[in-house]
This record gives structure tokens, C-alpha cells and sequence, in this order.
């Protein structure tokens, strides 16, 4: 893992922080016309490794082929971080950081480790999707093809609410103490998990016990994974970047001023927007309405019962990559 510094970066929010760290690495080489760059960012929970289910020799994305760079969110705990942040900006006092923000480091990130004119393709899950639509409207020409899978280009209402049940669970913690912990706030990490689980799969993959597919013996099975996925992150990251995701939105900046219809409608890139059916807060309706916008985009919805996690890259729909490498496919060839 790699590490990319920006000093005294100044935040959509005012604030200049002396330095701020990009985690992120490359998969593959740019080829000889440099036009064959692929950036992936995490998601939500993703650490560096995460993404790498989603290419590989023989795939629709291909090291071999493709220059692939993953540069990891702002709070994931490898890139800065309240966890791994020193002084002043540490634990709680980490200051509050848009998607604005992301993709403006990683566009630094890419002027100095892999210059492009044009990135061939941005692409993402969930708020790695919510990314890729942010380069596309930031980005402009710079941006060939973009493919956001089970993301929006604007945090709805709904999916905010339901972060806010999820904050609530962890902070509800005794100790908690405003963010200020001394040890980690284990009850508030494993209600966390618990109360996510719910809105993470479709109540049809409930009904039919699809979570036997993952080996789950049963409901409380799933939900102690969950615990158990949790606890192994800082509260503070977590909640860095829950308020990330809940402040996603690619019209609010000076450029669009919060205009969400212009500033789809300024997206130059092809792109395929991919939903999962039955994903309960990057609903298919909203993705169907940021895609009706947008000049050269595809609406493409996979079909599946397993909801936003239809395409988590470590236990997928069993049909999703195949899904997803048609759609790469489709879209590289435009």
C-alpha cells in the first residue's frame, strides 16, 4: 500500500489541514498511449485490498490490460483518518470531509502518479459509486466513461434517516463520550452492525433465507458477523464517514451551487448506471432519475433479491460479476 500527501489542503468546509494522506495502489500499467486508466475508489468500510474481487486476469477489467488505481476514502482508516490523525484534527476533532473534497485529492493523486489526459474509466460500489459520479461531474472531458454500481449521485432523504438510525445505535454507547473514548464503544459497535444488517439486504432475501447461500445457519448467524465486521473499526472513522455519505451531493459546490439537475446534465461521460433492484437506500428509483439526465448514460439494473448487497464484493449475488463484466464490456467498447 502506497501512501499520496497533500499539504495545507483546504476542505469545501474552510478549514486547511497541514497534510492529509491518500492510502491507494495500482494494479497493472499505464500502456504506451496512456488511455487505459481505470480509477476505482473504496467504498464505505473498504480498505485498500477490498476492491480487488472486481478485477483480475481474464476479467472485464484486467491488470494486464487496464492501469487500475484504488485510492482509498478519507476515514477509512488507512488514508488520514480520525484514528490515525495526530494532534489538533485527532479522534473526534477530524474535520468534516465532502466527496468534493475526495475526488479533488484524488485528481492530485493521479496528476502525480499517473498523468492521464483522459481517465478511460471511473468506476465504484455504493459510495465508491457515489465517487464515480462525482469525477464525472467534476471532471468533465477528463472523464471518458464512468459506471456507479448501487450508488446515487446525491444522498436521498431516506438514505440519510437510515444513517441516522445507525449513528444513533453506536452513539447511544455509554461509552461513547461525544466521540472521546478511552476504549472502543463495543456495545455501540455491535448495535451498529446489527441495526445496518437490516437495510443491507431486501426483505426478500430475508423471507427466503437467501443468507443460507453464505453459509449463514440462520438470521442471528448474519447478525454476529455483522457484530463481528464492526468491531474492527474506530467509531470515529466510521462516523467520519457516515457524515460523507450523508453530505454526498455532486451539484453542492461553487460550480452548480446545489443545482442537482445542471449538474447531471453537465456530465460529458458515457456512462452505465447500475442499481441493484432491490438496494433499500441507493434505490433503483433514484438511480433511474440521475441516469434520465444525464446525456450519454444507460440505466442498467441488476436484477437480484440480495438488495445493496448484491454486488459486495466479498459475498456477492453469485450472478453479479458476470453482470458486472458485460456492463464494463459494453462500456469500454463505446
Amino acid at each position: 500500500m502506497r501512501r499520496f500527501t497533500a499539504k495545507n489542503f483546504t476542505l469545501q468546509s474552510g478549514t486547511t489541514v497541514p497534510e492529509l494522506h491518500i492510502a491507494f495502489e495500482i494494479y497493472g500499467e499505464l500502456n504506451a498511449n496512456r488511455d487505459n486508466l481505470v480509477v476505482f475508489p473504496t467504498y464505505y468500510t473498504g480498505r485498500q485490498t477490498s476492491n480487488a474481487p472486481y478485477f483480475a486476469a481474464g476479467r472485464a477489467l484486467d491488470p494486464a490490460r487496464h492501469c487500475i488505481l484504488v485510492p482509498c476514502l478519507i476515514g477509512n482508516s488507512e488514508s488520514s483518518s480520525p484514528s490515525n490523525t495526530d494532534g489538533a484534527f485527532a479522534g473526534a476533532n477530524f474535520p468534516k470531509v465532502t466527496l468534493h473534497d475526495n475526488v479533488r485529492l484524488q485528481r492530485a493523486l493521479v496528476n502525480a502518479v499517473c498523468p492521464v489526459e483522459q481517465i478511460a474509466l471511473v468506476t465504484g460500489w455504493s459510495m465508491g459509486g457515489c465517487q464515480a459520479f462525482e469525477w464525472a461531474a467534476q471532471c468533465g472531458d477528463g472523464v471518458a466513461r464512468a459506471l456507479p454500481f448501487c450508488a446515487t449521485a446525491k444522498c436521498s432523504t431516506h438514505n440519510h434517516v437510515f444513517l441516522e438510525g445507525v449513528k444513533a445505535a453506536l452513539t447511544a454507547d455509554q461509552d461513547w463520550h461525544g466521540g472521546h473514548y478511552d476504549a472502543p464503544p463495543e456495545k455501540g459497535l455491535r448495535a451498529f452492525g446489527r441495526a445496518y444488517a437490516g437495510w443491507a439486504y431486501s426483505s426478500t432475501y430475508f423471507d427466503k433465507a437467501l443468507y443460507s447461500q453464505r453459509g449463514f445457519k440462520d438470521v442471528d448467524a448474519l447478525l454476529s458477523d455483522w457484530e463481528e465486521d464492526h468491531l474492527s473499526w474506530d467509531a470515529n472513522d466510521l462516523l467520519c464517514k457516515l457524515w460523507t455519505w450523508q453530505h454526498a451531493d455532486i451539484s453542492a459546490n461553487a460550480r452548480f451551487s446545489g443545482d442537482l439537475s445542471t449538474a447531471l446534465r453537465s456530465i460529458t461521460a458515457k456512462m452505465i448506471v447500475m442499481p441493484s433492484q432491490t438496494d433499500m437506500y441507493f434505490n433503483a428509483e433514484n438511480s433511474a432519475a440521475d441516469s434520465a439526465q444525464i446525456p450519454n448514460a444507460e440505466f442498467r439494473p441488476f436484477p437480484s433479491a440480495w438488495g445493496h448487497c448484491a454486488a459486495t464484493p466479498s459475498a456477492p449475488d453469485p450472478a453479479f460479476f458476470a453482470f458486472f463484466d458485460q456492463a464494463i464490456e459494453d462500456l469500454m467498447a463505446r
